[in-house]
């Protein structure tokens, strides 16, 4: 704690008790908007964690397809078959604000380049059936990588916000708040010093008017200077 370079006046103390009402209120709504902030990333953590495990069990299959697939057949029929793609595929990002953090929401959007516009880029006459499994899969998973990614990229944006908004909270706890109520006791305290000196000092001015008014008064006798002479 370290008292504030104010002027300990009146008007300071009523400036100083409204910037420590302010700051309260403040670590009050921040210490509320922190939990709510704790509550929903762990609930994000959780998600997060389920749809990953569930991902990389497809993405596993996939590639374990495709791996078949690659063994069958020749490495330049594997790349021709897989070249020339049917389909464009965009990412359409929007926002959303959650507790003053701006959470991505991803969609995909997908564009046929041919006119049978299919998942699968290539003849069926010179591929496997593993070629296909592993194509039908990945575009399986493709959404909830996309969900995946959205999830992620949430949770770390909701990490950065609790670590701001935790420091925030510590300098209101720890600092602020603390400054302000010593300062504002430091100041109550002079004037209440300069109070009581000011009482003592009327009292003493009191005193000395009340003893010059109780002094008897000086009688002061006018002889004639011929009665002197005689």
């Amino acid at each position: 704690m370290a008292l504030l370079k104010v002027t300990p006046t009146r008007m300071n103390l009523s400036a100083l008790k409204t910037r420590l009402a302010t700051s309260t209120r403040g670590h009050k709504l921040l210490k509320d908007k922190q939990d709510e902030l704790m509550r929903r990333f762990i609930e994000t953590v959780r998600h997060n964690k389920t749809l990953r495990e569930e991902v990389e069990e497809e993405l596993s299959k996939s590639f374990k397809d495709f791996l078949l697939a690659s063994a069958l057949m020749s490495p330049e029929m594997l790349k021709e078959a897989v070249s020339m793609p049917t389909q464009e595929t965009f990412v359409d990002i929007t926002k959303k604000n959650v507790m003053s953090v701006e959470i991505p929401i991803m969609e995909f959007e997908t564009k046929k380049l041919t006119e049978g516009g299919s998942i699968y880029p290539y003849g069926f006459t010179e591929t496997t059936a593993d070629l296909d499994m592993a194509v039908e899969k990945l575009n399986r998973v493709m959404s909830k990588l996309l969900e995946l990614a959205q999830v992620e990229k949430s949770a770390q944006l909701m990490a950065d916000e609790i670590e701001k908004t935790r420091r925030r909270v510590n300098a209101l706890e720890y600092r602020t708040i603390p400054d302000l109520e010593e300062t504002i006791k430091f100041i109550r305290q002079k004037l209440d010093e300069n109070e009581r000196a000011n009482i003592t000092r009327l009292m003493k001015v009191k005193d000395i008017i009340s003893k010059e008014e109780n002094k008897p008064p000086k009688i002061e006798f006018e002889v004639d200077e011929l009665e002197v002479k005689m």
